[in-house]
């Protein structure tokens, strides 16, 4: 599915050249910039929905992605926008691409992690950090 919005289009899949774009977006970013292609590539390919923008030249400027049963929960990752295009509408658009995409409507609960300051611009979408008495747990290899 590919649709028009302003000057960039949306996908759902990303090209070789996409995924070297989306390398180099990781990079500007603490919390991704470790990541090597060979892990990026296995991760999009478990990856159950994708969304970017692209420009007019099919370059990746902005990324986000889904991991999700399709009935109770889903978890949105690494909402991204190419630092150049930043304070355009982007990050909007990535996520009114994921709470409007058809194969997550019926998703009972979405959830993302992000870090305190970047709360307000998720609340606009009916995110909270008032889960009750439940904590996000992680355990990390390594």
């Amino acid at each position: 599915m590919t649709d028009k919005i302003d000057n960039y289009r949306m996908v759902e899949t990303l090209t070789a050249s996409q995924v070297s774009d989306l390398m180099e977006l990781y990079k500007n970013e603490f919390w991704c910039d470790k990541r090597t292609r060979e892990d990026v590539v296995k991760m999009l390919a478990a990856t159950d929905v994708i969304i970017g923008f692209v420009d007019e030249g099919d370059r990746l400027i902005a990324f986000t992605r889904v991991i999700t049963d399709f009935v109770y929960r889903a978890m949105i990752f690494d909402v991204i926008v190419k630092p150049a295009h930043r304070k355009m509408g982007l990050g909007v658009k990535l996520m009114d691409a994921v709470v409007n995409h058809p194969k997550l409507q019926v998703v009972e609960s979405i959830s993302l992690g992000c870090l305190p300051k970047m709360i307000p611009f998720y609340e606009r979408w009916g995110f909270t950090d008032d889960v009750g008495g439940v904590k996000f747990l992680r355990r990390t290899t390594g």
